[in-house]
């Protein structure tokens, strides 16, 4: 490996939102990328002609996005390559590392049918290898690769160590199909070449195939990529994550109202480690971020640690970014957009809102004091709350809250001094004054609440439910 930048790509089929699993496999990319000053670039695998979609290419992308995952470049378009795949496929065959293969699709199904009959192997092997040209019949063929009989072959790789396959069980792979059409096997690594890929990360489904694709490195000559191959993410029951676990898109993730740097953080953590580090920033991730930390084991996907770690990363955000985001997370689950005052209400509120808030939702409900607006109406658990007994309190402490000179302790001191007059505890107010400023029961501090309201407001809320 010589001394190249840095170079890696995410490489998707649009046949499909982003998958969590793929945005793990991106988020390494990038991470490794950017650790190293290297590029990040995005190739979308659009071969599949009936299959891919532009709803699902644009998914992909928005899902990066969310993700914070910025690329490098256009994405590049596989399908757009086609010619190029080709041209590399004729040159191995003038250059005797391909062959013309005659053999129906009719021929290979027989000939496995009779294997498995045999209980032999059903590795095809075409009787067209070296039969010269001068022989060749006239009519459609498909282009082979010529792999090796003999021996084996061992391939480094930095997640799995040295991994040998022996070449008996490689087959001559189908390159360009009878029509012409380059083979995904093909395209993939006339992609990463020519696009300068240094480092192909991907999952470790792929493992068996680097070893098919490596017959064209030979025969090319090419210098070949550094290849890291991740396990796999299995749901809590150890097996492969999939929609019975509960959500895979990142999509539904950023619905149900994660934040994005959370969300990089556990997928980061998700089969990678940095001594016994949990939580981190970007900046650390990009600095640690390597290729030996990988394991060798499948990670399990954790709601409660994916939470655990959204709250934290909540609660150290800046102001402005988590309301930005907040806003962000509105509009990709449809709901209606803030009014400038909300948002103003909710950047004042954020200080007491972010602590102990794992998603946005959560977030939001206790910033519900915020976003509503007098009359506030209690729902049905506060309101057991706002007694008769608990009203002529309140209706007692709106005249003294006028005087306040409205600082937490003095406000503080005030209700405290009403709670021992009346011979209760101040934890006994708590719930009439969430009642009358949030009409909910869970929500932030009474006094908070009433600090981002205002004189003004808090004592109108509090007169309205003291009736």
């Amino acid at each position: 490996m010589s001394d190249r930048t840095v170079v890696t790509r995410f490489a998707p089929s649009p046949t499909g939102a982003l998958h969590i699993g793929g945005a793990r496999t991106a988020l390494f990319n990038w991470l490794y990328a950017r650790g190293n000053g290297g590029k990040f670039l995005l190739r979308i695998e659009d071969t599949d002609k009936a299959r891919s979609t532009e709803e699902n290419r644009q998914a992909i992308l928005d899902g990066l996005t969310w993700l914070g995952l910025d690329w490098d470049g256009e994405p590049a378009s596989q399908a757009a390559n086609a010619d190029r795949h080709a041209e590399v496929a004729l040159q191995m065959l003038a250059e005797g590392t391909a062959y013309k293969c005659f053999s129906t699709q009719e021929e290979i199904e027989a000939f496995r049918e009779e294997a498995r009959a045999n209980k032999s192997s059903t590795l095809f092997r075409s009787p067209w290898r070296d039969v010269p040209e001068a022989d060749h019949p006239d009519g459609p063929f498909v282009i082979r690769v010529k792999a090796p009989r003999e021996g084996s072959t061992t391939l480094h790789d930095e997640v799995q160590g040295d991994v040998t396959y022996q070449n008996d069980q490689l087959d001559d792979m189908v390159m360009l199909r009878s029509d012409g059409s380059p083979v995904y096997m093909l395209a993939v690594v006339v992609d990463d070449h020519d696009m300068g890929v240094t480092h192909v990360i991907r999952g470790d489904d792929h493992l068996a195939n680097a070893f098919r694709q490596n017959l064209i490195y030979d025969a090319m000559g090419w210098e070949k990529p550094v290849l890291a191959h991740i396990p796999l993410i299995f749901g809590p029951d150890g097996k492969k994550l999939s929609k019975r676990h509960g959500a895979t898109g990142a999509a539904e993730y950023q619905a149900m109202g994660y934040p994005a740097a959370g969300m990089r953080n556990y997928l980061t953590r998700l089969g990678w480690s940095h001594g016994d580090d949990e939580f981190f920033t970007d900046a650390q991730a990009r600095d640690w971020f390597d290729l030996g930390g990988i394991g060798k084991s499948p990670a399990r996907f954790d709601t409660k640690k994916l939470e655990n770690l959204c709250g934290q990363h909540i609660a150290v955000a800046e102001d402005a970014a988590l309301l930005h985001e907040v806003t962000d997370y509105l509009a990709a689950t449809g709901a209606p957009a803030l009014t400038s005052q909300q948002n103003d209400g909710l950047l004042t509120a954020m200080p007491s809102l972010k602590e102990r808030s794992k998603t946005f939702p959560e977030l939001l409900d206790k910033a519900h004091f915020v976003l509503t607006s007098r009359p506030v109406v209690p729902d049905e658990k506060s309101a057991k709350s706002l007694d008769g007994v608990h009203k002529g309190i309140l209706a007692e402490l709106t005249p003294q809250l006028q005087d306040a000179s409205w600082t937490r302790d003095d406000l503080q001191g005030i209700v405290s001094a009403l709670a021992e007059a009346h011979d209760t505890k101040l934890g006994k107010l708590a719930g009439p004054l969430r009642a009358a400023l949030a009409g909910r029961a869970v929500s932030p501090s009474v006094f908070d609440m009433m600090l981002v309201l205002g004189r003004e407001e808090s004592i109108a809320r509090i007169q309205d439910a003291a009736g």
